[in-house]
């Protein structure tokens, strides 16, 4: 007969328990894994998996009682890099809801508006569009395995209960939000100037022609030539989503490694 004690339970418990944290973080933080449509208990599985199929690669987990104030901390810390990892694939997709926001305001679709449930406010329908194809492109481009990747490559680099996180890290975080608008202004900007010029095409000829209701003709005109414009450049636009996905990826794994102190 086999004889298992609590201590041994304790020890298998730990194992799994806080990978499980940091994974569920990251889902909870992610826009691709946190899709309302998922059901919750999916989500719990689906890391819980993850922590199970990496657990046996992992360093030793600390002898901490899970029922005690440093087992707390340890938890809190899980939490903090799992969102870090999280918000950058957020600016990754924010990127591109604010380069359809730019495009749509200028094709005068601002009033096109939806609720969105994951988000929880009105997201105009041209970025929500541009937002899940580039979730696809990402999901063709393996762009999840390799996230999940660094998320498994990060228990080595910030192993659970054996190191502190550097704060400096917020601040790189939070200057790295700018590429929301830098990036996002990059991929309108094609679409903004041809219908840019449109308007003030509309506009000297409603000077030279005052009888001309340049309001009836300059909505349709801007409309339909925004439509013809993202028809023709959204199959170009997989290299800017490349060039993105990289950029993310690169900052998340530098983000890790300065969380961690290495230089």
């Amino acid at each position: 007969m086999i004889d298992i004690t609590s201590a041994q339970w304790e020890s298998w418990i730990r194992l799994f328990f806080w990978p499980t944290v940091r994974i569920l973080a990251f889902f909870m933080a992610s826009p691709l894994w946190n899709l309302p449509s998922v059901p919750t208990p999916v989500k719990a599985l689906l890391g819980a998996a993850i922590a199970v199929a990496i657990a046996p690669a992992l360093p030793p987990m600390p002898a901490i009682p899970l029922f005690s104030l440093e087992s707390f901390g340890i938890m809190l810390q899980q939490i903090l890099i799992g969102i870090a990892m999280g918000l950058v694939l957020r600016i990754m997709i924010a990127v591109v809801q604010t380069a359809g926001e730019f495009i749509s305001m200028q094709m005068g679709l601002g009033f096109a508006t939806f609720y969105q449930p994951d988000a929880g406010t009105n997201t105009m329908v041209l970025s929500r569009l541009l937002e899940i194809l580039t979730l696809l492109t990402f999901l063709a481009m393996n762009g999840h395995l390799i996230t999940i990747e660094i998320l498994a490559w990060t228990f080595e680099v910030l192993p659970i209960g054996s190191t502190s996180i550097d704060a400096s890290f917020a601040e790189t975080l939070a200057r790295w939000g700018g590429t929301i608008f830098s990036s996002g202004l990059l991929m309108a900007i094609p679409i903004v100037t041809a219908l840019l010029l449109i308007n003030l095409s509309l506009g000297i000829l409603n000077r030279a022609s005052p009888q001309l209701s340049i309001f009836s003709v300059g909505f349709p005109m801007t409309l339909t030539a925004g439509l013809v414009l993202i028809t023709a450049l959204i199959p170009d636009m997989g290299g800017f989503w490349s060039d993105l996905f990289e950029q993310q990826l690169r900052f998340m794994q530098g983000m890790i490694e300065q969380m961690a102190g290495t230089p």
